[in-house]
């Protein structure tokens, strides 16, 4: 799965991108397009919870699940009129799952802004007016076609017809394709995910703010996440840039040291937020030689969670030995899960649960 990192020229997405990655992949400075080809990097999601499955277990090697965030280039006015790097840059937008929206929250005088001042929210129209008239152009060239096949009685044009009218008429009125899609299920929202529209891609939003805003973080995500009514992180690219290097332990020293009695977001807090707006989950495996953290989507079932170990679990799937996380780390490893009867088995039309312990039984 892909995350693309988006925003105006100069917002900080370049910067986020290497503290993501924790290296000096993307190449950051301070003028438009400074990125030209995406710069893609795969990005651990940091979990405590395999740190103590590793200990009890005594694990000699231990796996995070991760996701590939992609930098693209930053985007401008008229972009979808060729604008800046206009269709090279969608192009590259098309390629993603889901898009984290870096918005600038900062205000820097010596980093100029694309608009000449600072304002999210206006950045929020671009952004999306752009994606939007670009989905509205793909759309616009096969109505008329699929209009006249459809009044003909062809069966797929009289499918698709009605889907892309609907999206349609929502981007004419500046909606999203993805606002609307709970109007679609089963073989009409597959034939939408065909058309790979920019707009029906799930969007997070990461406002980059500054260090001393951080002290009012839970405030701006706030009022963020009411006027947009979509995901929000709150990150501070600038700090997180700081930390480059730094052990964990460092890092939550250094954290502390600043506002020592907030909650202060970190990038472990939008790194899970993108990871469950694409709708993705994790189970644990344990043991001597590893735990990991294993990637699922949501509402799989047994053995498609084996599957992600190997296909031939998932084909020769018998059964599953089931321990929650809670469970596990009270019991205090397997045998002791065993012995207290927290051990479960569950067979092929279970619907695994996050943070479930498992191990597969399979067949020869």
């Amino acid at each position: 799965m892909k995350i693309g990192i988006v925003g105006l020229p100069n917002v900080g997405k370049s910067t986020l991108f290497n503290s993501l990655t924790k290296t000096y992949a993307a190449d950051a400075a301070n003028f438009p397009f400074c990125t030209i080809e995406p710069n893609v990097g795969i990005v651990d999601v940091v979990d405590k919870r395999v740190d103590k499955l590793a200990e009890i277990s005594h694990t000699q090697k231990k796996i995070y699940a991760n996701i590939k965030f992609v930098d693209i280039a930053g985007l401008v006015k008229w972009a979808s009129k060729g604008e800046g790097l206009g269709n090279k840059f969608l192009a590259h937008i098309r390629e993603v799952d889901a898009i984290v929206q870096v918005l600038r929250h900062f205000d820097d005088s010596d980093v100029m802004h694309v608009e000449g001042d600072v304002d999210p929210f206006r950045d929020v129209e671009i952004i999306n007016t752009e994606l939007i008239m670009a989905d509205i152009e793909q759309i616009e060239s096969k109505l008329p076609s699929l209009e006249k096949k459809a009044k003909a009685k062809d069966s797929e044009a009289t499918k698709l017809y009605p889907v892309l009218k609907t999206i349609y008429d929502a981007l004419m009125q500046g909606k999203l394709a993805y606002e609307v899609k709970d109007e679609f299920a089963g073989e009409a929202l597959d034939l939408l995910r065909s058309y790979n529209l920019l707009t029906f891609k799930p969007f997070v939003y990461a406002v980059n703010v500054s260090q001393d805003e951080l002290a009012n973080a839970e405030a701006i995500k706030k009022e963020f996440e009411e006027k947009l009514q979509r995901p929000v992180a709150i990150v501070c690219a600038k700090m997180e840039a700081e930390m480059l290097g730094f052990t964990p332990e460092e890092r939550e020293e250094f954290v502390q040291d600043m506002h020592p009695w907030k909650d202060i977001p970190t990038l472990d807090d939008m790194i899970s937020l993108a990871f469950n707006t694409l709708w993705l989950m994790y189970y644990f495996t344990t043991g001597e030689k590893e735990t990991r953290a294993r990637t699922i989507e949501k509402w799989s079932r047994a053995p498609e969670a084996a599957g992600a170990i190997h296909t031939d679990f998932q084909k020769k799937f018998i059964k599953a030995e089931i321990v929650s996380y809670d469970k596990f780390i009270e019991a205090g490893g397997w045998s002791q899960a065993r012995e207290k009867w927290y051990l479960r088995l569950e067979w092929k039309e279970y619907i695994v649960q996050e943070w479930d312990v498992i191990v597969f039984k399979v067949g020869q």
